[in-house]
């Protein structure tokens, strides 16, 4: 391989993955932004700490339901044409929470059921798109792919709140129509794909079939072991459901909670950087473990603080931790996972990993309720630390995993 193949921007060297990952750009800022407005609605509306638990529930919902019909899905249908009109249908729910947030009434219950919509749209995105990832670049260029598509994704999750929380000034309604604005923008990108064809088996939809990419994760230990791992630490550890409220602890407004949103984006995308010119060469499972455990000792520290520029630095360091075993678990699912089943393993990738962060949301809200914001943070932190002690002995082979892909 020449030096210039070795370039960390050799990926972006592929049309497919350039188009790819700008609609991924228009998509994830208008997401986060979007969920910054429902977060800061919902407050203003109810004032209740479970109620932004219920966000996260109607969005992990479709996960729960429809997972496993979206893996088939993009295993047996043209993934790009699934990925369009997931972003179409995207930003028809954010003109949707546009026209509800103008006509200022109907409480919440609205907007749940507007989240039940995009949660599912969500659901079939995630399997298409992750598993057209690997068609679209050189094998030997993947894990490079792999980092740059994860910068790109957080420097987004940086921008998207940032940019919500001064929009939510101007009203909500203005932060929904440019949130359907960027989705449509996503639709076209995707469209303007032309991705090689891979020949795939066109299995017919059976209960067998459905459940292929269970039975295939649970056969490979690798797999389960990063995806569980990353469940249960975001299941304990995710406090961004209660951002919201820490916001009004630390004194800052909608533009203060929009940076601390942004915070753990922020430590992510620089750690997705540095992996993407310095990748991890040994130790990779060991790496994993010890970074979720970080996580979970900086969740505490940030439960504690009543400091914002301290919290800040928390929320960063999780993000940065979490960077490594997203990069670590991304490359092992798509590189020990063949192309007629990405989609299938993909949902269940999300299943355990993507939901969890809405399932997390629901659990933070529901025990912040019975323990207080504050001891509900430091308790799910402190879960975190012992789920790494448990897995540690539960999946030896991930802990032994030395080089990514050999």
């Amino acid at each position: 391989m020449s030096a210039a193949d070795a370039s960390p921007f050799a990926a972006f060297g592929y049309r497919d993955y350039r188009l790819l990952q700008s609609a991924k750009i228009a998509s994830v800022i208008g997401v986060q932004m979007q969920s910054v407005a429902v977060g800061l609605q919902v407050k203003d509306l109810t004032h209740r700490a479970l109620d932004l638990g219920f966000v996260g529930l109607m969005q992990f919902l479709p996960f729960v339901a429809l997972s496993l019909a979206a893996g088939h899905v993009a295993d047996r249908f043209d993934r790009r044409r699934v990925l369009a009109i997931c972003h179409g249908s995207v930003a028809l729910v954010s003109l949707a929470l546009c026209a509800n947030a103008r006509s200022g009434g109907g409480g919440v219950a609205p907007i749940y059921a507007l989240l039940l919509l995009f949660g599912t749209a969500r659901v079939f995105a995630g399997p298409a798109a992750q598993s057209m990832l690997p068609n679209l670049v050189a094998k030997e260029h993947f894990g490079n792919a792999v980092a740059w598509s994860s910068a790109l994704w957080q420097a987004c999750t940086i921008v998207g709140p940032a940019i919500g929380g001064f929009l939510y000034a101007l009203g909500a309604a203005s932060v929904y129509a440019t949130s359907a604005a960027l989705s449509a923008s996503s639709m076209t990108l995707v469209l303007l794909m032309r991705p090689r064809e891979i020949a795939r088996k066109s299995e017919p939809a059976t209960l067998r079939t459905l459940f292929a990419g269970v039975r295939f994760v649970w056969k490979k230990k690798l797999i389960l072991g990063s995806i569980t791992l990353d469940l249960f630490a975001v299941l304990f550890g995710g406090a961004v459901a209660l951002l919201p409220i820490f916001a009004d602890r630390l004194g800052v407004g909608p533009i203060g909670f929009g940076v601390l949103r942004s915070a753990p984006a922020v430590g992510a995308a620089c750690t997705a950087i540095a992996l993407a010119f310095r990748p991890l060469r040994r130790r990779s499972g060991a790496w994993m473990f010890a970074c979720v455990g970080i996580f979970g000792v900086a969740t505490v520290g940030f439960g504690l603080s009543t400091s914002f520029a301290l919290s800040l630095a928390m929320l960063a360091i999780t993000g940065a931790v979490d960077m490594v075993s997203v990069a670590v678990r991304q490359t092992l699912v798509q590189i020990e996972t063949p192309d007629e089943m990405r989609g299938r393993v993909s949902a269940v990738n999300l299943v355990f990993v993507g939901a969890s962060n809405e399932l997390g949301e629901f659990e933070s809200g529901v025990t912040a309720e019975w323990l207080g914001p504050v001891r509900a943070v430091v308790a799910g932190g402190v879960g975190t630390v012992l789920v790494v002690l448990a897995c540690a002995g539960l999946f030896p082979e991930l802990r032994k995993v030395d080089r990514l892909g050999s």
